[in-house]
């Protein structure tokens, strides 16, 4: 006797089965095939896979930036968790950690490494040339030798530069017209990134011409930043010009806080520092280009190669002034510079 006529025989399929029990056979017969048959169909699925995307950045967790590039990320349809995780590396202001965190990352076989800043890239692709590298907010990208050229990058990496360097004139220009009879401006640097001595000598070339005096201050930790401001004090400056800088980004609490103490009109290209009580902020809004880096991440995990994908460049800048620090300071910022802003912190 074969299986199903075993089968047929324990549930009573004789001659004389009644109607109602051979409903019931039938039902039953239906929910057995549907249990075998479910084991098979879920063997047989294919499990979606979880991109893992590395993230390297120099300065902390506690920069609100990085929250773009998870809205970016969602707005292409994914979700954290469900078919990507982040893996967060930070440096905290700390460049000597940069290389030894991006060699985490790919011990830990990242799909892809999201880097921001010149040095972070620098640490990524001195540990990879073969893991895809997105960079966000590299002044220089060829300069540093990271990419060919901007319209086809030609290796592992590509992304999104900035032009911080660019912008320092204009800091300049936007304290002169906030600081009148403005003659001697510092400016903090930090001697370890190598952007800001290309962000100096653009100041020094607009203030040559305005007639203003440049205090260049270094420092790369928070004890040097205290002491800076006590150099910039015994110059007599009227004015400050904070270099982008991730350890800047790091301490923006401690480097508004000392101005607004030494009375320091103070402009940066960070948004985050002019909310911190900077008075100035003009630059690119750094969340946005974040969440633009998730657009070459999506393509890079559709198959696209970095090296085929164009460098991005910034077209919008912003302005943000902190009224209220303005108060504090006795200054009076012109209506011709308040309808230029993007926003005004009261």
């Amino acid at each position: 006797m074969n299986n199903r006529r075993k089968l047929l025989v324990a549930l009573g399929a004789g001659a004389f089965a009644t109607p109602l029990a051979v409903k019931r056979r039938r039902k039953l017969l239906i929910a057995i095939g549907g249990a075998l048959a479910a084991p098979l169909a879920t063997f047989g699925q294919k499990q979606p896979r979880v991109w893992r995307i590395g993230f390297l950045a120099a300065d902390s967790s506690s920069t609100g930036i990085y929250e773009g590039f998870r809205q970016g990320m969602r707005e292409l349809g994914y979700v954290e968790g469900k078919n990507f995780i982040i893996q967060w590396r930070f440096a905290d202001g700390k460049y000597e950690r940069l290389p030894g965190l991006a060699a985490e990352l790919v011990r830990l076989n990242a799909d892809v490494i999201v880097a921001g800043t010149t040095l972070s890239v620098q640490a990524a692709h001195q540990a990879t040339t073969t893991i895809p590298i997105v960079m966000v907010a590299v002044p220089d990208p060829v300069g540093e030798g990271f990419v060919a050229r901007l319209s086809r990058p030609g290796g592992n990496i590509t992304g999104l530069s900035n032009i911080v360097t660019e912008v320092s004139a204009k800091h300049l220009e936007l304290l002169r017209a906030a600081v009148r009879k403005l003659s001697r401006v510092a400016v903090l640097i930090n001697p370890l990134n190598p952007s800001d001595s290309l962000i100096l000598e653009q100041i020094h070339g607009a203030a040559y011409s305005a007639g203003v005096k440049i205090l260049p201050v270094e420092a790369s930790t928070a004890s040097q930043i205290e002491a800076g401001f006590g150099a910039m004090t015994r110059a007599r400056t009227e004015a400050l010009i904070v270099a982008a800088d991730s350890h800047f980004d790091v301490q923006r609490d401690q480097i508004a806080r000392l101005a607004v103490k030494n009375r320091l009109p103070a402009i940066s290209s960070n948004r985050e520092m002019t909310e911190a009580g900077g008075l100035l902020s003009y630059g690119q809004d750094l969340a946005e280009h974040y969440r633009r880096a998730a657009t070459y991440v999506d393509k890079i995990l559709k198959g696209a190669k970095p090296g085929d994908l164009p460098v991005e460049q910034p077209t919008k800048l912003e302005l943000v002034i902190n009224r209220k620090t303005a108060k504090v300071l006795g200054l009076t910022i012109s209506n011709e510079i308040l309808l230029r802003a993007d926003k005004v912190i009261e």
